[in-house]
């Protein structure tokens, strides 16, 4: 054996006892002394190694760089891995900079240490973030971007969300302004699960406003003269910043003239001058005005003016019953719409005028203390009644259109403004008309004759039937007591039956007694038969007559002739028989009430 290469026997050379032998020597190849060097060292690898935790932060230090990754030496085993790409916003990284890294993983599958620099900045922005929150204290923050609703705002390397409720006291129109820039900010809110952030520039202003607001408050006075600018405005007024403290102008105190819409009048951002008309207890809802600084346009308005005077203006505001006109900067008067036309057929005032037309009218009232004033547009025309009795004379013939009916009788209008009443029973001789409309329709051309003319009621009665001559003067002789008639029973009722002449000329009324036929029944509606006439009355143009006296007539005649006897009455006695009851002329006066419609 070899003193040279064999350890073994350099240590049996050396006449060593078997007890004494150092086998760990031996085995290990190191003395105890380098074997303890190495156990220190096992241990302090051993302790980092278990230390290590993922998602721990560290502060490491760049060693190389490559092009796509930063070597970080962290004082473990290895050295981290991190992508440039978590370095882009800072592109001056170097060899030697310290940065802040997480442990992602301990050993990937080639045994290499991952790191995470964007990992360990967002861990600490979160704790950056909610100290800022529970402190309140102020950020700076980099508006990245516009999002629906508001902004993105970079807050630590967060991303925040900002509304744009929040990014000033006044209303934002523009939000493209505000990106790229960099603006104070306070965390308002945090959504730790969903890991949301809100900021707000809102809160900062109203901070500093909030002192000086207390300030203007405190010198408040109703009738107080102050200069604002225009904040926002609504359809019911607009609202001006007086200095960190808003108003109200509503849109009756923006003029005295009528204002439709608060944008005719003011633009967003204009100065204006408003008087403190009223504010509440608290001085937090002040109501201000404009128009309250100018002079009342009625005291403005010429003394010279007075009622009969013909005056220009513009329509402002239109109703069914009249329309406002404006004839001076702030002084409107009404035109009714009776005053509108002298046609006595109101309508609505639409069908005359419509907003923005300028008109001509004469002032009617005028009450310079109420400040109200009336006006009339019919009176630059002739009232047509003024010369009616040259116009239309009673007994001259006329065309007029039907415009309306009632129970009574039907209005004819000869032009406008000049109505006439045909009354029910003067629009047919022979016909019996319930109602107008079974005779004529609105719209309808109609000949009239002037009746009666009362100028000073303004009534004009015409008639139609009197055109054509009264037809009851031939019928007199047509249809005399005793004359016998075919017809038809129109109409039966309890009282009676209705009878229509074959010439349609004449309606006739047959009492129910007299309906009897010789079998013993009564003649039914739409039956035709032979009937007596025993009454006519012109005046009333009543026509009664019987069906049963035929035969009954025949009747007697035969009796007389049997008995031989001569008859004491005159030849009309059977007549007088049958001469309307009390209770049949109640029923005729019923139906010629019906008929006539009075």
């Amino acid at each position: 054996m070899s003193e040279t290469t064999d350890k073994a026997g350099v240590l049996l050379n050396q006449n060593v006892a078997p007890e004494q032998f150092d086998w760990d020597s031996f085995e290990s190849g190191l003395d105890a002394e380098a074997r303890k060097e190495k156990s220190d060292l096992e241990e302090i690898y051993n302790g980092s190694l278990n230390n290590l935790q993922d998602n721990d932060v560290l502060i490491g230090r760049v060693v190389r760089l490559t092009d796509k990754e930063a070597i970080v030496d962290i004082n473990f085993k290895s050295e981290g891995v991190i992508s440039l790409n978590e370095f882009r916003y800072n592109q001056g990284l170097a060899v030697g900079d310290e940065v802040e890294v997480m442990v992602d993983r301990r050993e990937d599958k080639s045994g290499q240490l991952q790191l995470s620099h964007k990992k360990a900045r967002t861990l600490k922005a979160w704790d950056r973030v909610n100290e800022l929150h529970e402190t309140g204290e102020i950020v700076n923050g980099f508006v990245k971007s516009r999002t629906k609703g508001g902004m993105i705002v970079d807050v630590h390397g967060i991303e925040a969300f900002l509304p744009g409720s929040q990014i000033d006291v006044k209303p934002i129109k523009d939000y493209d302004q505000f990106v790229g820039k960099t603006m104070e900010f306070k965390v308002v809110k945090i959504n730790p699960e969903f890991k949301n952030v809100v900021v707000s520039h809102k809160a900062l202003i109203e901070a500093d406003l909030e002192g000086q607001k207390k300030e203007i408050i405190g010198q408040l006075e109703k009738g107080q003269v102050l200069e604002g600018t225009v904040k926002n405005i609504t359809s019911y007024g607009v609202f001006v910043d007086l200095g960190g403290v808003d108003g109200l102008i509503h849109i009756t105190d923006l003029s005295w003239s009528r204002v439709n819409h608060p944008s005719e009048i003011l633009e967003d951002g204009q100065t204006v001058k408003v008087v403190i008309l009223d504010f509440d207890d608290e001085k937090t809802r002040i109501q201000l005005g404009m128009k309250q600084l100018e002079a009342h346009p009625w005291d403005a308005l010429s003394a010279d003016l007075k009622v009969g005077d013909k005056v220009k203006g513009k329509v402002v505001v239109l109703a069914d019953y009249g329309a406002f006109v404006e004839v001076a900067p702030g002084v409107e008067g009404l035109i009714h719409v009776s005053e509108m036309s002298w046609s006595t057929h109101l309508r609505s005032a639409g069908d005359f005028v419509k907003v923005g037309d300028e008109v001509e009218a004469e002032i009617l009232t005028l009450d310079r203390e109420d400040r109200k004033v009336s006006l009339g547009m019919k009176q630059l025309n002739q009232d047509p009644w003024s010369n009616i009795e040259a116009k239309y004379p009673v007994g001259s013939e006329h065309t007029g259109t039907v415009r309306n009916f009632t129970n009574f009788g039907v209005f004819v209008e000869l032009e406008e403004g000049i109505d006439g009443l045909i009354y029910i029973s003067d629009l047919s001789w022979t016909k019996k008309i319930k109602h107008p409309s079974e005779f004529c329709a609105v719209g309808d051309k109609l000949k009239v004759v002037v009746l009666e003319l009362d100028t000073a009621a303004r009534r004009l009665s015409l008639g139609h039937k009197q055109l054509l001559e009264n037809p009851w003067d031939k019928f007199e002789t047509k249809y005399a007591e005793g004359t016998v008639h075919a017809g038809k029973a129109t109409e039966v009722f309890d009282k009676g039956a209705q009878v229509q002449f074959d010439d349609a000329e004449v309606e006739a009324f047959c009492p129910s007694r007299l309906l009897e036929k010789e079998d013993g029944s009564k003649i039914k509606k739409g039956e035709d038969a032979q009937f007596k006439v025993i009454e006519f009355n012109k005046e009333f143009k009543r026509v009664v007559v019987s069906h049963t006296g035929i035969f009954r007539d025949e009747e007697k005649k035969n009796v007389r002739e049997n008995t031989n006897t001569s008859s004491s009455k005159p030849a009309s006695s059977s007549n007088n028989e049958e001469k309307s009851t009390l209770g049949d002329l109640d029923v005729l006066a019923e139906l010629k009430k019906k008929m006539e419609g009075n």
